[in-house]
């Protein structure tokens, strides 16, 4: 995704690109358009449709179908984390709130902001609450949540950070006590090597009175796992299938999404879940934009996303190399779901060659 140099501007006021924001005192930074998005999805596929083996990013997925299947997803009987996580917020939020002091609540990966508002009455209930920054790719959606909580905290300053976390953290707004939330067990959709050069990167962008908020599933009986990534009702499939749909509108591709079919496994040796796309018989898809032709074999796999499983131990010892201390940890009554307060410890050391 290609930077652009950031804009601030109020809520009411024309942007960079001529459109006018919806809400007075919201403020937008952008570091990446519609045009970067673009490039960024062609770049994407075109790597992955041609690697060996075959995958794609799992951001591809959230346009607005994907963003309503996995809202639907997260009311699920099979879905647990986000339960699970809502149920730690609930009971531990006025811990948090005290254990970190903070005047600003920064949420990576925002989208709706729905969980954070837990966060936000806790720390504004601890009295320091001054700002909110909320940070995503989808400035859409950033806009539609700063409205929601500018009507609901009319006192609160709302910044919007148009951009993506695994390359903008260095523009993350700074000053006072910033609590940087990352929540849902994102990180999971990251490889090991993926999670602590993210972790790294945050350290280095935090003082010594920030502090990280960390939602991470943790390992469990693997049948419980896969059957949160292939519910009955088959929403996850289409979601797992919709990244198809947004490569056949943007791309001019011709997948037919009916031939692929959703699998969900775990693997072991990994701790973390995939989800792939199975090709149901044998196939050529031409990719206009790219001037680009796939030939599918049936059984042929296409990885779509992994969703990385973590002990406690682990989490802690992840953390501690980058340069993060654990401060508290607490899990659900079912031991299902962490969430984990760090605050730095030192500078991370250098990373490993």
């Amino acid at each position: 995704m290609t930077a652009r140099t950031s804009t601030t501007t109020p809520a009411g006021a024309a942007g960079p690109d001529g459109s006018a924001q919806p809400l007075a005192g919201l403020i937008v930074d952008r570091h990446v358009n519609a045009a970067d998005r673009a490039v960024n999805l062609a770049r994407d596929v075109l790597a992955g449709l041609t690697g060996n083996p075959r995958e794609l990013p799992p951001k591809w997925f959230y346009d607005a179908t994907g963003g309503m299947l996995f809202d639907e997803i997260t009311r699920l009987p099979e879905y647990y984390p986000t339960r699970r996580e809502r149920a730690i917020l609930d009971s531990h939020a006025g811990a948090i709130a005290a254990a970190c002091a903070a005047d600003t609540l920064v949420e990576l990966g925002s989208g709706t902001s729905e969980k954070t508002r837990l966060l936000l009455d806790a720390l504004r209930a601890d009295g320091g609450l001054r700002r909110f920054v909320a940070f995503d790719v989808d400035e859409a959606t950033l806009t539609q949540a700063g409205r929601s909580l500018i009507a609901t905290y009319p006192d609160l300053a709302v910044h919007a950070v148009v951009g993506d976390f695994e390359r903008h953290l260095a523009r993350l707004p700074g000053g006072g006590r910033r609590l940087i939330a990352f929540l849902g067990g994102t990180i999971g959709n990251m490889r090991p090597a993926q999670r602590e050069a993210f972790l790294r990167a945050l350290r280095e962008q935090c003082g010594s009175t920030d502090a990280l908020l960390l939602g991470t599933d943790l390992v469990k009986d693997p049948d419980r796992l896969v059957a949160a990534y292939d519910d009955g009702a088959g929403v996850t499939a289409a979601f797992n299938r919709n990244v198809l749909t947004v490569i056949n509108r943007e791309l001019g591709a011709d997948f037919d999404i009916r031939g692929f079919a959703h699998v969900a496994r775990w693997n072991a040796a990994d701790s973390w879940i995939e989800m792939r796309l199975r090709a149901v018989r044998d196939q050529q898809v031409t990719i206009d934009s790219l001037a680009l032709a796939i030939e599918f074999q049936r059984g042929e796999d296409l990885l779509t996303e992994i969703s990385a499983k973590f002990t406690r131990d682990g989490i802690t010892a992840e953390l501690a190399d980058a340069g993060w201390a654990v401060a508290q940890q607490w899990t659900d009554p079912e031991g299902d779901f962490a969430v984990t307060l760090a605050t730095p410890s030192t500078a991370p050391s250098a990373a490993p060659v």
